[in-house]
């Protein structure tokens, strides 16, 4: 019998602006249960994958892989409705809608028959407060308006409304940047518990410490190109923190694995 494929795999991934290649031959496979650290410094690609990722931008060369299958998204919808959810690090909510209005915004609980059907609230209050429950916040009040929320809890709210419609897939663009440590704590938990859940998990951050501290798998970019793929087993947080300072620690690990590896030259 076959091994279940990866929930995402990018391929050889290509994407160019004009003559310059933002991602070049790019290749990783993205599992369910399992927190994919994407780091590297500005300029590095970490950005466009998000846009591939996401739906916002169309590779160019190469595949990227859904439960096996080729797919290309035409648009953040199609990405969404594929099971990919994306947090942006200022986007991830409407900040003056209501806690309860963010989380079922667009799949609105409704009660009675047409022509008298009308918006379920005290259900949607329910499920927002349950959903954020679910992701390790308590406490909060489904009828504030989001933009009170603490910046750890806002971006939450959004991988509790990613997991509360289904998402297979969670991208988080820097969600803790900036941020202090106790709402990176609170910003982790949803983060381990999306990874609890099944989802494949990919976070972005410029952080080599917290990204050990709450990731599986490392891929480092550099100039568009894979420039190390490592697991814990491979780095601890003083590894990560000095390989993504570059250099020649980063040019040697490349050389190495490389030479180990062959077919990473194909990426």
């Amino acid at each position: 019998m076959s091994a279940v494929p990866p929930v995402l795999e990018l391929r050889g991934l290509t994407v160019r602006f004009g003559s310059v290649a933002a991602l070049h031959r790019v290749g990783v496979t993205l599992d369910g249960g399992r927190i994919t650290c994407v780091l590297g410094e500005n300029g590095s690609g970490k950005s466009t994958l998000v846009s591939v990722l996401s739906g916002l931008t169309p590779h160019d060369e190469g595949e990227l892989l859904l439960d096996g299958a080729p797919v290309r998204f035409g648009s953040p919808r199609a990405a969404r409705a594929a099971g990919i959810a994306t947090v942006w690090q200022d986007l991830a909510v409407v900040p003056l809608l209501s806690v309860w209005r963010n989380l079922v915004l667009g799949a609105e609980p409704t009660r009675g028959r047409w022509p008298l059907r009308r918006l379920d609230v005290d259900a949607a209050r329910e499920t927002a407060v349950r959903a954020l429950e679910r992701v390790g916040v308590t406490g909060v009040d489904p009828d504030q308006p989001t933009n009170s929320l603490r910046p750890g809890e806002r971006q939450s709210l959004a991988i509790a409304r990613a997991l509360h419609f289904g998402a297979r897939a969670l991208v988080l663009d820097e969600p803790t940047a900036p941020m202090t440590i106790a709402q990176q704590t609170i910003v982790g938990q949803a983060v381990l518990r999306a990874r609890a859940e099944g989802l494949a998990v990919v976070l972005v951050t410029h952080n080599p410490r917290y990204a050990h501290l709450v990731g599986d798998r490392y891929l480092l970019l550099a100039r568009g190109q894979v420039a190390g793929d490592l697991t814990r087993a491979d780095v601890d947080s003083d590894d990560l923190t000095r390989l993504m300072a570059g250099g020649e620690e980063l040019t040697a690990l490349t050389a190495r694995l490389r030479e180990l590896h062959p077919e990473l030259g194909e990426r």
